[in-house]
């Protein structure tokens, strides 16, 4: 569709419906898709125009052609609306209105010499069906995932959250392809600020359109320049829902299946919705293990280069001699032996998400075994950085969040490039400058670390470890919500049997 042209207001109505024809077809682009049909009735003419791949047919031919054809009493704007069973009837009486209505999936009638035209709502959404999650897989719990229809989105949310308290928000965003997003919480719990600052941000949001949740997050966040998420997209229905409950906010568009929750934390980032659902002590072990699994993606390969590069004498003697042995035959410093290596193991993993499923998964196991196994009978590499790799690159699998996991492989290359300059005082100095970073990030206008930074240890067990179900009744109190407490602790720690 091309911009109608202007009429100063004028509308050019009335006219003839072979009139009507010629000004549609100069006001649209693709006039070659347009379906004009002109229908009679005694001596009245009726023009009948509509996009036939944007239109329901069924609802055409039942609703809407096969009433009117069928009236007794002559043609008339008010007849038409009162004998049609359709409540989207709605009248115009500015032509330009066609360009964009007829590109939305609308039916316009005119009938001829009449001041006004009559349009009916008939558009067709092509939508999957409601699937388990695909790229979140979980174990335990509810799997049902986001489609890109924002009507069975927030029919899922409603449903797994019927409450009169859910507030759903609609804010059109884009102005050359306008779409429907949500802001969705709950208002007696949700932060006030936080609900104006991402109204605020959506409203003030200039574009010509939004593709997907993850275009408007690159366009709302704190800092553009980061390279860590600040907003969790999740396409889990529970994970959304919990996030409401627990006081957040998401944010659907149409025609994406993901929701973006926020304000997200760094921590935020590592948990599952299986957390919830497992024992608190198994859950507390589980996030326990992602976190030392983060901290060995980080640690390891740039740990190496420094201590082969720098500090021997942190090597147990009987490992150096294994290390130099292995290494005995490989003709590059340690900083570029890592580099090669990391570059492979990359290369291989982005080949195997790209390609199908199966041949992806034969390439990733088959050609990590052929390639390590040939690098070190070649002399490239040593055995023992064969499996710190490795272990390094099954640790980052462990994050939950894919991007946070390419992130902390990314963060990894410059703290590798600071160990082989200047050994661990290199890697204490990224660490206390990826610190800083984090530190001034923010997310929706909320600190990053929360709640390390500021410090809140009441909110601990939300993040680093799980108590019993009895005693989380609290919600995340960093964020200064409007209720706090999800049940009262006294009533939820109460034991009755019955007697005997």
């Amino acid at each position: 569709m091309r911009p109608a042209k202007k009429n100063n207001g004028k509308s050019a109505l009335p006219m003839s419906v072979d009139q009507l024809k010629n000004k549609v077809e100069s006001l649209v682009i693709n006039s070659q898709d347009l379906n004009y049909t002109t229908y009679q009735q005694n001596e009245k003419q009726i023009a009948v125009f509509y996009i036939p791949f944007l239109i329901d047919h069924t609802k055409l031919e039942e609703s809407l052609l096969n009433p009117l054809l069928s009236m007794e009493s002559d043609w008339s704007t008010d007849t038409i609306l009162s004998g049609i069973p359709l409540a989207s009837g709605k009248t115009t009486t500015k032509l330009e209105d066609t360009v964009n209505g007829l590109n939305k999936g609308e039916v316009f009638l005119y009938l001829e010499q009449d001041k006004q035209l009559i349009t009916y709502k008939l558009s067709k959404s092509e939508k999957r069906a409601l699937e388990r999650a695909e790229t979140e897989a979980i174990v335990i719990g509810p799997q049902l995932a986001f489609t890109e229809s924002m009507q069975s989105n927030l029919n899922v949310i409603s449903w797994r959250l019927n409450t009169p308290d859910l507030a759903r928000e609609k804010i059109m965003v884009g102005e050359r392809n306008p779409k429907e997003a949500r802001i969705i919480y709950l208002k007696s719990v949700a932060n006030e600020t936080d609900v104006n600052t991402m109204r605020q941000r959506l409203n003030d949001l200039k574009v010509d359109m939004i593709e997907d949740i993850h275009m408007l997050k690159q366009y709302i966040l704190d800092n553009s320049t980061s390279v860590f998420p600040q907003y969790v997209a999740t396409e889990l229905v529970d994970r959304a829902t919990y996030a409401v409950k627990e006081g957040k906010i998401i944010v659907l568009v149409e025609g994406s299946p993901l929701a973006m929750v926020a304000p997200s934390t760094f921590f935020s980032f590592f948990e599952s919705t299986e957390d919830r659902y497992f024992h608190w002590n198994l859950s507390s072990f589980i996030l326990s293990l992602r976190f030392l699994a983060a901290f060995v993606t980080l640690m390891l390969t740039p740990m190496y280069v420094a201590a082969t590069t720098f500090h021997y004498e942190l090597i147990p003697s009987q490992l150096l001699m294994s290390i130099g042995q292995s290494r005995a035959a490989v003709p590059f410093p340690p900083i570029l032996e890592v580099i090669i290596i990391e570059l492979v193991i990359e290369l291989l993993r982005e080949a195997g998400a790209r390609l199908p499923t199966k041949v992806g998964q034969t390439i990733g196991i088959v050609g990590g075994v052929v390639v390590g196994t040939a690098a070190v009978q070649a002399g490239i590499t040593s055995n023992i950085l064969i499996i710190l790799v490795t272990l390094s690159a099954l640790a980052s699998f462990s994050t939950p969040n894919y991007v946070m996991g390419n992130t902390l492989r990314f963060v990894r290359f410059p703290l590798i490039i600071f160990a082989s300059m200047y050994g661990i005082i290199g890697i204490m100095f990224g660490i206390c400058l990826l610190v800083i970073h984090l530190v001034r990030l923010e997310s929706l206008g909320r600190p990053y670390l929360t709640p390390l930074y500021p410090l809140r240890l009441a909110d601990f067990n939300k993040v680093f470890f799980r108590l019993p179900e009895q005693k989380q009744g609290r919600r995340f109190l960093s964020y200064r919500l409007k209720d706090k407490h999800t049940y009262g602790k006294n009533k939820a720690t109460v034991k009755k049997d019955n007697e005997k």
